[in-house]
């Protein structure tokens, strides 16, 4: 399975396979605490404002022609109020349906409809106002819907007032009833719109950090496959060449050797499991002695000088891998004939040093996997505010390649407090 991309899993129950990090629009509805079966239920139940001007229709004296033409037109509020609240505020359908132009045009024939309406058939028109003013609240921006729910809400004013004759004839029990349910539920749809937006925000936000988080594992299993594999490989290399030649000559110590290739081996096995899983930290302790063995077998003078004070974790791993990856690094790339290592602690900052007199590096090798190891070494440092240099340097008119690296013991403290906040 490619890693770099984002691994299909399968939902639990359902058999569904989709990407990690992405929510399904069940899963956003979900996520809401307001079902798409209850959303449809309080969506439908605001039809009832469709009674109103129904009764009116058929206990009003008016001939086949206008009682045609009125039901036309209910049903036409009814189909157009249904198509545009039907999705659910927190699915994408929702936000394709603000996007969309048609959703405009049929707001707008529905705005104008109840309008008219209410001037030819009588004030029982004014309900659908109540289902226009929901319309807006989910279909415009906060502002623009706010100054439109208010418009609603002083329209059927005007018009009862302009019908009535004046305000002394005006039922101001059920006007006010009537702008305090166009207000209200304008007001609500509104709310519910931005919950529906910052659920979908929350939803892309999730998808980008599950892609970094991809990715930052993948990098991760990189520079640690990298530099498990380098420095393990290379002493069964010449553990394997050192046995060869010693077959005929010494098969006791043949044996011997080919034994720490099997013990070598086995431990390399391990830690690549534990890299895998993410648990593996290694001890500068252990890479010290690796490092010893490792000289020792390619030929190289080893000198190692350590510390005994007791590191950190981070810290520890740190300096490890720093040991590891120059240690590599002179046993792949170079022809040294002698390698110091040093680990010293002194004002705050703890460093490592690596310096072989084999400054100059195989460029048959160098070129294949330019400074991965290095890059890698790199991010590790920076992550614990650490600085490391790593080059040619001129001691004595030789050549010598040096990587030495330093680390605040201070910043241990909000490294580990960075890491429980993200946790």
């Amino acid at each position: 399975m490619d890693i770099s991309r984002a691994q299909d899993i399968s939902d639990t129950g359902t058999g569904t396979v989709r990407p990690v990090g992405t929510l399904s629009s069940d899963e956003g509805i979900a996520s809401s605490g307001v079902t798409f079966q209850l959303w449809r239920l309080y969506q439908h139940a605001w039809l009832v404002c469709l009674f109103f001007p129904l009764v009116s229709l058929v206990r009003g004296p008016s001939s086949w022609l206008s009682l045609v033409l009125g039901l036309c037109a209910l049903l036409f509020f009814a189909v157009g109020y249904t198509w545009l609240m039907w999705p659910h505020p927190a699915s994408r359908g929702a936000r394709g349906r603000v996007r969309s132009r048609l959703s405009f045009l049929l707001f707008g024939a529905l705005a104008a409809l109840v309008l008219v309406f209410s001037l030819l058939y009588g004030p029982s028109w004014l309900w659908l106002f109540i289902g226009v003013s929901a319309i807006a609240g989910l279909l415009f921006p906060m502002r623009a819907a706010f100054a439109v729910i208010v418009l609603f809400t002083l329209l059927p004013l005007f018009i009862t007032i302009r019908m009535e004759g004046g305000i002394a004839g005006v039922d101001w029990w059920w006007l006010i009833a009537l702008m305090l349910l166009v207000r209200g539920l304008g007001l609500d749809m509104i709310g519910v719109a931005r919950m529906g937006s910052a659920i979908r925000e929350l939803q892309a936000a999730r998808r980008e950090l599950a892609r970094l988080a991809v990715i930052e594992e993948r990098e991760r299993l990189s520079r640690d496959l990298h530099d498990l594999l380098g420095q393990t490989l290379s002493m069964i290399t010449l553990k394997s060449e050192l046995a060869r030649q010693l077959v005929t000559e010494e098969p006791g110590r043949c044996s011997q050797e080919i034994f720490e290739i099997e013990q070598v081996a086995r431990h390399t096995l391990r830690e690549v499991r534990e890299a895998v899983v993410g648990y593996r930290q290694p001890h500068l302790s252990s890479e010290l002695e690796g490092a010893r063995q490792l000289l020792s077998a390619a030929g190289i003078d080893g000198e190692i000088d350590t510390i005994q004070q007791a590191l950190p974790p981070a810290i520890d791993a740190a300096l490890a891998w720093t040991v590891r990856e120059g240690v590599t690094n002179v046993i792949r790339h170079s022809r040294a004939r002698r390698c110091h290592i040093r680990v010293s602690h002194m004002n705050g900052q703890v460093c490592v040093e690596v310096l072989s007199d084999g400054g100059r590096r195989e460029q048959a090798e160098s070129t294949a996997r330019r400074g991965l190891g290095l890059a890698g070494l790199r991010e590790r440092v920076s992550e614990l505010g650490g600085r490391i240099e790593a080059g040619l340097l001129t001691l004595q008119g030789r050549e010598h390649f040096r990587v030495h690296v330093e680390l605040p013991l201070e910043r241990e403290r909000e490294v580990l407090a960075m890491q429980e906040e993200r946790a």
